[in-house]
């Protein structure tokens, strides 16, 4: 699933912007996920759950990419 999430904010943390735009059910496992290895932002893996994620960035995983705006 290909998203755009609109930032009206300067930055949201990762976890709540993969719980935000449904790729996972709840904060919980977007920690799992992200802990796993599983998440990229600008094509690096990123392991820390809460980092701030600004407008530009591109977050993806399998099966799902979120460019922020």
């Amino acid at each position: 699933m290909d998203l755009e999430f609109d930032l009206d904010t300067d930055y949201i943390p990762l976890c709540d912007l993969l719980k935000y735009c449904g790729v996972t059910e709840t904060g919980g496992m977007a920690k799992q996920l992200i802990a796993e290895g599983m998440v990229l932002v600008d094509g690096e893996v990123e392991l820390r759950k809460t980092r701030k994620v600004r407008s530009g960035a591109l977050v993806s995983g399998e099966g799902f990419s979120i460019r922020v705006h």
